[in-house]
């Protein structure tokens, strides 16, 4: 056991090496996307004591930003991102999220280390190390950098909660506690709340069920309240929420990737927002929702046709969300996607994969928020992949590990 985490650690070493050496040697002086300029501001608010409002040098810019979940800026912030020009990422962030992929590493490890014994776990560590987008993911101010670490730290918390009667309630409100955190760091884990509890209630564990949502809803609720003062509306943590479902339920929608992979739909959106000038983007969400339901309902054979594409993009990364990208980054992302996906059909043939729940369940609530709204190359790597990687690891180890 002692040899097994002194491997692991040395995992944890080699991928804090590799995300530093990426951060600093080699992703340098690229352009911000979007999204990454929007964290950006809103941290340097929130570092400068001006609240959850996007800064004078985004607001100066053109477009329209969007809502955003605060829990991302609020790392941001706390680790020296409000400070800089906003035409980079500050170091501090860089040698920050290096950190928690390290650390997302060793939640790699116990996770693997539970699926299927402890050389598993050091072959789930290794390779979670070295897997080329946890690697970039880190250089990227992108909210999946903190997310996916934190995600596999609540799988773990909820397998913990639901197999110790002694101390699962307590264990279980923190689940619930990390839950809260996460969603607020990427809203879209709100899908895992109900499909958590319903299998709790279906194990017979209705406390541990209850708690979980108790505990979620604690550290929600507050930040629930600011939005409805805030919109005067309800707004569980974002209002981003409209035009992600919109751009995923539209007759334009190609069933993977987002508005910069589709210009299609790009221009439909701005065409749909000349309609309603003068309203911000965060008002528009009700908009959103309102022509996506529309369109479902008057075309339900199209829309069923969109998600069977959806679950085939979800699945073969050859999607619009790949073809953004250079060849280089695509093969780094797709070609190790394929191989873990190979090594973890095999490893499931033969693991008990009753043993880390709380790992499939988080992967269930990913997959149908994929559904739900669309998938992506860059929706894949917080839960996809390294769920795959769990599971690669015990194929690795071999049927000994598997077994034990």
């Amino acid at each position: 056991m002692a040899a097994s985490r002194k491997w692991v650690l040395l995992a944890a070493l080699l991928a804090l090496a590799l995300r530093l050496a990426f951060a600093f040697a080699y992703w340098v002086n690229e352009p911000l996307t979007r999204d990454e300029r929007e964290y950006l501001s809103l941290a340097r608010s929130l570092a400068a004591g001006h609240g959850f409002v996007y800064d004078g040098e985004l607001a100066a810019g053109t477009g329209d930003p969007f809502g955003r979940a605060p829990g991302y800026p609020a790392f941001l912030a706390l680790v020296g991102g409000g400070r800089g020009s906003g035409e980079e990422i500050p170091p501090s962030v860089l040698i920050a999220q290096s950190i928690v992929g390290a650390l997302g590493v060793l939640a790699v490890a116990a996770l693997a280390g539970r699926l299927a014994g402890s050389r598993a776990a050091i072959a789930a560590a290794f390779v979670a190390a070295i897997h080329p987008p946890l690697v970039a993911i880190s250089a990227r101010a992108f909210s999946e950098a903190l997310f996916w670490p934190l995600g596999l730290t609540l799988a773990w918390a909820f397998d913990r909660a639901m197999t110790d009667d002694r101390a699962g309630s307590r264990r279980a409100w923190l689940c619930g506690g990390l839950a809260g955190l996460a969603i607020l760091i990427r809203p879209g884990l709100v899908l895992w709340l109900p499909i958590a509890a319903g299998w709790a209630f279906w194990r017979r564990r209705p406390g541990v069920a209850l708690a979980c949502l108790a505990g979620a809803a604690l550290v929600i609720g507050p930040w629930t309240v600011r939005n409805y003062s805030h919109y005067g509306r309800v707004v569980l943590v974002a209002a981003e929420g409209g035009v992600t479902f919109w751009t995923g339920n539209h007759p334009l929608a190609r069933g993977d990737g987002d508005l910069a992979a589709n210009p299609d739909l790009a221009r439909a959106k701005h065409a749909l927002r000349a309609q309603h000038a003068g309203v911000t983007e965060e008002q528009m969400e009700p908009v959103y929702y309102r022509e996506a339901f529309r369109w479902m309902a008057s075309h339900p054979l199209q829309w069923l046709a969109l998600e069977a594409r959806k679950v085939f993009y979800l699945v073969v990364p050859i999607g619009p969300s790949y073809q953004v990208h250079s060849a280089r980054y695509y093969a780094a992302s797709a070609i190790p996607y394929v191989v873990l996906l190979a090594l973890a059909l095999v490893a499931l043939r033969r693991v008990a994969v009753y043993r880390t729940p709380g790992l499939w369940l988080l992967l269930a609530s990913s997959v149908v928020a994929c559904l739900v709204f669309f998938p992506s190359e860059r929706f894949r790597i917080p839960v996809i992949d390294p769920a795959l990687i769990v599971a690669a690891g015990a194929a690795l180890a071999g049927r000994e590990s598997a077994a034990s």
